[in-house]
């Protein structure tokens, strides 16, 4: 029995979280999937019940869990919020008790989705990227941190950036072995030119590929990293990076392709226990209206049964039924283009027909 821990969120994440658990309730019914479902706040929700955004309780059930599914995190109505209970403290909290700092972010095109992507359809064709972001570490996490004022009374913001050789090796481990398992390439993305802690990241990542040496690897700096995202994103297969550089560059892949709606991740510890969440936030603008798109949380899904539920013929049934219905031309809001769009839980329920089939 694996227990699998569910964490609506804020926003559209009780919507989207929704959806998903009827997709796990049918693989439950439908396919054996040993599962036992929790519900438990965080973020918002949770500062709102009891003041902290990620409760003592979440926290056990959390670490208790063999695997998490999160909605989403934040809304601008905790923006007067102190910094240490707004959501988003309950996100990086949750990520740093549990040592999830291997972050998988696939950026993955639909080849009925190419009109919707922001690059020409012969630039997008095919695409398959993963991006592996540090997650515990980098300048989200470093100390000292703060904002002082000076002895001439100006006020000044600072935070650290450093990573460690042992964080540099282990993140990259995780790298070239999804690496092995796909084409075979590998970029480490990093501003060695100008950044101490670059030099280091890229002289520890050189010293793991010893070990990997079926793997090609390359380096490149991160603003060329962004540049060639939007000008060859093709010439990508796994792309290695720090916790900072890895948050912009997996959401600027992310619009290549077609929506943000549509991409899952994983958060992983060093057994591949899990967080699983869409990569699209809250979306508060959207939520309770009944239009936001359920796909990356179930495609989360996915995620979830192949790395942390060892279940992988399920994973690629959720898989198929996600592309099944995106061929049927079914689209949510955010992805309807020239198509009549659909709501939230009529995409939820398309994808369990489709896995009925």
């Amino acid at each position: 029995m694996n227990n699998v821990l569910l964490l609506p969120g804020d926003g559209i994440g009780p919507e989207v979280i929704a959806e998903a658990k009827k997709v796990l309730l049918h693989l439950q019914s439908e396919y054996g999937l040993n599962i036992e479902l929790e519900e438990a706040l965080i973020g918002g929700s949770a500062y709102d019940d009891a003041k902290d955004p990620l409760p003592d309780a979440t926290l056990e059930l959390a670490k208790q869990s063999d695997a998490i599914l999160l909605g989403a995190v934040g809304g601008p109505k905790y923006d007067a919020v102190e910094r240490e209970l707004r959501p988003e403290k309950g996100l990086l909290r949750i990520r740093a008790e549990l040592d999830l700092f291997a972050n998988l972010r696939p950026a993955i095109l639909y080849k009925s989705l190419a009109g919707a992507s922001s690059l020409k359809p012969e630039l997008v064709a095919d695409l398959d990227i993963m991006i592996v972001r540090e997650l515990t570490g980098g300048i989200y996490f470093g100390q000292p941190r703060g904002i002082r004022t000076l002895d001439n009374g100006v006020r000044q913001g600072f935070n650290t950036l450093v990573y460690d050789e042992n964080e540099v090796s282990r993140i990259a481990h995780v790298a070239f072995r999804i690496a092995q398992k796909r084409n075979a390439k590998l970029c480490s993305v990093d501003k060695a030119n100008v950044l101490e802690v670059s030099e280091l990241w890229r002289e520890v990542v050189e010293s793991v590929h010893s070990g990997y040496s079926d793997v090609a690897l390359s380096h490149m700096y991160v603003d060329n990293a962004a540049m060639q995202l939007v000008r060859e994103p093709n010439q990508f297969d796994v792309v290695l990076t720090g916790n900072m550089f890895g948050d912009i560059l997996s959401d600027a892949a992310a619009m290549l392709t077609g929506s943000i709606g549509m991409l899952p991740s994983a958060s992983l510890d060093k057994n591949d226990k899990g967080m699983y969440e869409p990569i699209h936030g809250s979306a508060p603008d959207i939520a309770g209206k009944n239009i936001a798109n359920p796909l990356a949380t179930i495609l989360s899904i996915a995620m979830m049964l192949r790395y942390s539920l060892d279940k992988k013929d399920l994973a690629d049934r959720v898989e198929v039924a996600v592309q099944q219905v995106i061929a049927n031309g079914l689209r949510t809001a955010d992805i309807a283009d020239n198509h009549s769009a659909i709501g939230t839980s009529q995409m939820g329920d398309a994808v369990i027909e489709a896995l009925s089939q």
